[in-house]
């Protein structure tokens, strides 16, 4: 496997994504922690570039790829739209099943008392950067380093600030500085697990780009709106979150057309 093959691109690509989570983390090593209406304002940054990636290197190049394929009719609208709400039905299925516990609202999913609160942490990390690391995946999988390399550079932007949110609520629940940044940078080094494996699957099977490309689209869509605007919206910084949004749409956009 070299360099430049696709998998290799979608494991490289979504490594690198992920180890923005890191670096995101790093100022809880040096006590800096940024006020909670900035956080917000970050966070709504990473809910931007999230949806501008959903849609303009998602769910638009599965509309072309699945047109190509069969025509300008029905059926791409139609697998496009299953395919994202098999997505979005995926991290639902998993937010149910696997035990986690949110840092404002608490444990959902099964009960489990045998897991450490750690744990439940970082599964509730886990179900959220994985559809991530399948995005940039999929992305390098079907286009290349012009297909990959936008998302996977919007995909490491928004990491950041979603690491340092996670440090700073594990510094909050009494773990040390430099555990809380080590769990942060762990959480995202899923992301390469799932940027192999969409990588892996579109690789493999051309049919099944147009439904891999909606599918990591609508995956993400659920983590925008079950985990990150509701927390944006908590404190009352829903402005400075929309405005972060606006920001994040569209520097995601300039760069999935100027990049892309």
């Amino acid at each position: 496997m070299t360099v430049s093959s696709p998998i290799m691109l979608g494991l490289i690509g979504s490594l690198i994504a992920g180890s923005m989570t890191a670096v995101g983390a790093t100022p809880v090593l040096f006590g800096r922690v940024p006020s909670r209406a900035i956080r917000d304002l970050s966070l709504g940054f990473a809910a931007g570039v999230m949806l501008s990636a959903s849609f303009f290197s998602l769910i638009v190049p599965a509309l072309d790829a699945a047109e190509i394929r069969y025509g300008n009719a029905v059926t791409p609208a139609g697998i496009v739209c299953i395919a994202i709400l098999l997505g979005m039905g995926a991290v639902a299925l998993l937010n149910n099943r696997l035990p986690h516990e949110h840092f404002r609202t608490g444990r959902e999913g099964p009960e489990s008392v045998s897991l450490r609160r750690v744990w439940l942490f970082i599964i509730a990390i886990t179900i959220h950067n994985f559809p991530e690391g399948l995005a940039v995946g999929v992305g390098f999988g079907s286009g290349g380093i012009n297909g990959g390399l936008p998302l996977a550079i919007g995909i490491g932007l928004q990491n950041m600030p979603e690491g340092l949110a996670v440090a700073v609520s594990l510094l909050g629940e009494g773990y040390s500085r430099r555990r809380s940044w080590t769990i942060a940078a762990l959480t995202g080094m899923v992301e390469p697990v799932g940027g192999m494996l969409g990588a892996g699957i579109i690789t493999v099977s051309e049919p099944l780009l147009p439904w891999g490309l909606a599918f990591a689209a609508g995956a993400m869509l659920y983590v925008i709106s079950h985990e990150i605007i509701p927390e944006t919206h908590r404190r009352g910084h829903q402005d400075k979150a929309t405005l972060g949004l606006s920001v994040g749409l569209v520097l995601m956009l300039f760069l999935d057309v100027s990049l892309g």
